[in-house]
């Protein structure tokens, strides 16, 4: 948790006091308005409002409590109450222990919520969770009466004293705001029931009192805000003050029951204390003051204290002390207080006169600085002679800084200033008062005549050795402690008393001032600290108060102390009224004719500001357009750089490719020959094994016939099987090359720039248009070349990819005219690849032809073959036949001889082994016709 400080008028925030770890329920602030006191449920802290800083922190035992820590009105007394009734009071600066209150009675204890305190500090009134008021004496410290509200009040939210102009501080009308959302108004003297404010139906939720008790604002519990006026609501409250009489009490010196002090609330005559036999009862003696009607009335202040006494107390000690000095001086001064004057002299904002005061008067601290200003124009709303005294931020600059945390107290101790010690200053206005300045120097001549003949002989007027020291009423002389001591005297005495001063000042500085001759150093020393002991300074005015005559005293000319009259400030027209005006008009007119002509050199800087904005934007311009176009030629730098290193790493892309490519043809190569040389292995395998078979199976010819035309067959079977799975083979080895070409090709396409998107899309549909066509002829071409296995042919595809220029921004037109040349050329190709196509059918058909042709002219030598075989074994038989008749011999009678069985055996023989070759050679005639039709197969599946 943390407070914020904000400027009220520049709605600025000031700073931020963090320390609390739980919500701030209570703010107190001292009277002087340096301190103030924070309270949440565990802890109370002390801060300094001029550094914002926490002094010190009061920490409890959680079970206790806090209920409320304030500063008690016009004193340096704090009091703390808890949640277990225990109330205690500490001084301010050494934060000791001064008294702690008795606990209640049992009998009307309650537990303390809500606390008020009169004005002048002397009264407390406590109540809480009951229909008791419990009054406490903080003079005597107990408890001196409980007042016993209406049985209708069971609890009390809210306490608060009712101020009022003719009691002098000692408040006598507690309002008491109850849990019925009633605010009742009760005489804590005769405990009767003034008035009271709020309803059942309109009940009260919260209320305030204004300082000077004339209104009462209430936030009703429907939440609308109500506004009462209190002499519209009772005729007791503005009633004549009493005559003037002392109430002395004579406080019982044994200890009174509750029973003695409960007083109820009537709303008719008071109700007495019932009597008791024990005690007697609480009597007051009215006595007058006898004595008080021969004293000077006008040392009696109004809060208590007597002039006399404090001039002695003032002499006895040399000063105030520093605790009570604030609450003093608002006594000597008579300071009236008027809220609302000073509101409305507040409204009027800062005087123009004033709205450049930081530039003439430079101040570190922003409060201090906006403080000063709001005080001196409330002066010059004042009167108006105030905005033209050039010398008054410097007379009202110590009374600022001292009192700067309340303005109305400075303001109103800067009128008494000006009103009393500043006598007939601004009867020669806007010269220095000579008058006043005459006096002094008269009184100077009649005591040290020697330090005015010094003086004189160096031309040393009192302009420069009095006058500087009024109008700063020493505070550039002295420090701050001197200044406070000092003015405790001068607020003690007669308005002649600062005149005094002066001369005193001087006379005790006579020494350093007769060994002055220059001018500049007479300057230096009145404007500037000395080592000069005030108490010595204080004592010579007292003894030139004393000793000076009266024809030439201060005193005969200056009038006696005059306060400010209350409710309203006094009018102050103590200065030549036709000179302010003239000034006034002057500096109206200087004003306007300055405005004029700011305003016009405003037009001119305007102007100027314009031509000097629109030359620097131009500069601006060019030097940009100079940066691009450095940056736009390093770019195309590097661009054509990434393009030339493209343009290579394609290059040596193609270079890859050609040789994977190279590489793969020779794969194919290999692995064609592999495939071939295998074939070619597996048919002369095969030759061996018919061979074998042949010369093993001569005698089984038939069957073996039979069996090899089978495995002729399934022989073709498989072959045939092995060509579609080679075929398969490269036409998948085709596609997935013509696949990588087409990857290849788009992922050149894509790397071209968005700006020739429209050119690329058209140059990218005649490229896909060209692929379809050569992958459409490669396809044709690739089955040409597969029929044309047969023959023993190759057809090298070369494929070239062709390079994009290099100045494709500034060559549309090449590049297009390269299109229409690389599409001539293309369907060039495309025709030469076509008629090739077309000539390779034509020698694929010839070929055909040429193979019928030899089939037939094969089959034609068969057929000579066998017929010439058949003739050769016709003639061998017939020969045979010839030989054999040749061989039988003719015996006489027709008989055959008994060898004749022999030859019939031979003749056998020889026609088994003449059939024996005829089977060979038939057998033979076969296998011949078998290994041509061999050779043909393989020749086809090649």
């Amino acid at each position: 948790m943390f407070l914020t400080c904000m400027e009220t008028v520049t709605k600025e925030l000031v700073s931020w006091m963090r320390g609390h770890e739980s919500s701030v329920f209570s703010i107190s602030v001292h009277a002087s308005g340096r301190y103030a006191i924070t309270t949440s449920s565990d802890t109370a802290q002390l801060w300094d409002l001029d550094t914002f800083q926490r002094k010190r922190k009061l920490n409890i035992l959680q079970s206790v409590g806090i209920q409320k820590v304030f500063f008690l009105p016009l004193s340096n007394t704090i009091l703390s109450c808890f949640k277990d009734n225990s109330i205690f009071a500490w001084e301010c600066d050494t934060l000791s222990c001064r008294y702690q209150l008795p606990a209640p009675p049992e009998s009307s204890s309650i537990l303390y919520k809500v606390f008020a305190v009169t004005r002048d500090g002397r009264i407390l009134a406590a109540g809480g969770k009951s229909n008791h008021l419990h009054l406490w004496c903080l003079e005597a410290k107990q408890l001196f009466r409980i007042i016993q509200m209406p049985t209708k009040v069971r609890a009390i939210r809210h306490l608060e004293f009712l101020p009022d102009s003719f009691d002098a501080g000692s408040n006598q009308v507690l309002g008491v705001l109850s849990q019925d959302g009633i605010m009742r108004f009760v005489n804590i003297q005769t405990c009767k029931l003034l008035f009271e404010i709020g309803s059942l139906d309109e009940g009260i939720s919260s209320s305030v009192i204004s300082p000077h008790g004339r209104y009462i604002a209430s936030i009703m519990e429907n939440g609308s805000l109500n506004i009462y006026s209190v002499q519209a609501l009772t005729q007791e409250i503005n009633k004549p003050p009493p005559p003037l009489v002392k109430v002395i009490e004579d406080l019982p010196k044994s200890k009174l029951n509750s029973g003695d002090l409960k007083i109820k609330v009537t709303t008719g005559r008071v109700q007495r204390p019932a009597k008791s036999r024990e005690n007697k009862i609480q009597t007051r003696i009215l006595k007058q003051d006898l004595a008080g009607s021969f004293e000077n009335k006008e040392n009696e202040l109004s809060d208590g204290l007597n002039k006399k006494r404090l001039q002695v107390l003032l002499k006895g000690y040399g000063e105030y002390p520093m605790k009570y000095r604030m609450f003093i001086w608002r006594s000597l001064l008579q300071l009236p207080e008027n809220h609302t004057a000073f509101s409305s002299l507040e409204d009027k904002g800062v005087h123009v006169a004033f709205l450049n005061l930081q530039k003439k008067y430079p101040i570190k601290s922003g409060k201090l600085l906006r403080v000063l200003q709001r005080t001196l124009s409330a002066l010059a709303h004042w009167s108006a002679i105030f905005s033209d005294t050039p010398y008054l931020p410097l007379l009202a600059f110590p009374f600022v800084k001292l009192f700067q945390n309340n303005q109305l107290i400075c303001f109103e101790v800067v009128a008494t200033l000006i009103i009393n010690w500043c006598q007939h200053w601004f009867e020669y206005f806007p010269n220095p008062p000579i008058n006043i300045l005459s006096m002094i120097e008269n009184v100077l001549a009649f005591h040290d005549k020697d330090l005015l003949q010094h003086f004189i002989d160096h031309d040393i007027t009192s302009q420069l050795y009095a006058w500087p020291l009024l109008e700063t009423v020493f505070s550039e002389v002295l420090t701050r402690e001197e200044w406070l001591k000092l003015f405790d005297n001068v607020f003690s005495n007669h308005p002649s008393f600062l005149l005094m001063t002066v001369v005193a000042y001087n006379i005790c500085s006579r020494a350093p001032l007769l060994n002055c001759s220059l001018k500049d150093d007479f300057e230096y020393f009145f404007h500037h600290r000395n080592n000069l002991d005030i108490s010595v300074v204080i004592r010579e005015v007292y003894h030139l108060m004393d000793t000076t005559p009266t024809d030439i005293h201060p005193n005969s000319t200056l009038h006696v102390f005059v306060a400010l009259t209350k409710g309203q400030y006094p009018v102050f027209n103590q200065y030549p009224k036709f000179i302010v005006d003239y000034q006034t008009q002057e500096r109206e007119r200087i004003r306007i004719d300055e405005l004029d002509y700011l305003r016009e050199r405003q037009m001119v800087e305007d102007m100027q500001a314009e031509v000097d904005q629109q030359r620097v934007e131009d500069e601006a311009w060019y030097q940009k357009q100079e940066l691009l176009r450095k940056a736009e030629e390093t770019r195309r730098e590097l661009l054509l750089q990434e393009e030339e290193k493209m343009i290579q790493q394609r290059q040596r892309l193609a270079s890859v490719k050609r040789e994977l490519k190279v590489k793969e043809m020779h794969l194919q190569d290999a692995t064609r020959r592999r495939f071939l040389k295998l074939q070619q292995d597996q048919r002369e395998m095969e030759l061996r094994r018919l061979d074998d078979e042949i010369e093993r199976k001569l005698h089984m010819r038939d069957r073996e016939i039979a069996t090899t035309a089978k495995d002729l067959e399934m022989r073709h079977l498989e072959l045939e099987s092995q060509k579609r799975h080679y075929e398969k083979n490269l036409i998948r080895n085709q596609e997935a090359v013509a696949k990588e070409m087409r990857e290849d090709a788009n992922a050149f396409r894509r790397k071209v720039d968005l700006e020739e998107h429209m050119f690329h899309k058209l140059i990218e549909t005649d490229q896909t248009q060209n692929q379809k066509t050569q992958e459409l002829i490669e396809e044709n071409l690739a089955k040409a070349e597969q029929a044309c296995l047969n023959a023993d042919w190759r057809i090298q595809a070369l494929h070239k990819q062709r390079c994009d220029d290099l100045q494709r921004n500034e060559c549309y037109q090449e590049v297009a005219r390269l299109l229409r040349e690389n599409r001539r050329k293309e369907t060039e190709v495309l025709d030469a690849m076509m008629g090739e196509e077309a000539k390779k059918w034509e020698e694929a058909k010839e070929k055909d032809f040429h193979l019928k042709s030899e089939k037939k002219a094969s089959a034609l030598a068969d057929a000579s073959r066998k017929w010439f075989l058949e003739k050769e074994i016709n003639d061998a038989l017939e020969h045979a036949e010839h030989l054999y008749s040749k061989a039988v011999p003719s015996y006489p009678n027709g008989q055959v001889a008994s060898s004749g069985a022999p030859r019939t055996s031979q003749l056998d023989d020889i026609s088994e082994v003449d059939s024996s070759t005829c089977s060979k050679l038939i057998s033979k005639k076969s296998f011949f016709r078998h290994l041509k039709h061999s050779a043909h197969l393989s020749k086809t599946v090649a």
